[in-house]
């Protein structure tokens, strides 16, 4: 499994038509659960290491509700790399686009 989401339904469902697994995440408890299970944290047996995606998307307001844990993980720079992205309602509120963030980093404009 090289990726894997977790958001709303329509965009799992959009994924899934692309072939990419994923699952649906309403509030924090189901988010939490389906990241623990995804990375192996909290000593929940989930996937295993040789099975974990190298790369988990996230929809905004899933990595919202779930902000402490992702920036612990992205702290630790372990696999699955984290990527963010809106989602079906659009960019959340004082979010960041890509382009703004590397035109930020960087200072070049792309």
């Amino acid at each position: 499994m090289e990726y894997f989401v977790i958001g709303e339904r329509e965009l799992v469902i959009a994924f899934n038509l692309v072939g990419v697994q994923g699952v649906v995440a309403q509030n924090r408890e189901e988010a939490l659960a389906a990241f623990n299970r995804i990375t192996g944290r909290g000593g929940v047996q989930g996937v295993p290491s040789s099975e974990r995606p190298k790369v988990l998307v996230l929809t905004e307001a899933v990595s919202a509700l779930l902000e402490e844990e992702v920036l612990s993980w992205q702290r630790g720079a372990q696999y699955p790399l984290i990527v963010e992205v809106p989602g079906i309602h659009g960019r959340l509120e004082g979010k960041k686009s890509l382009s703004d963030a590397i035109r930020e980093a960087v200072g070049i404009s792309v």
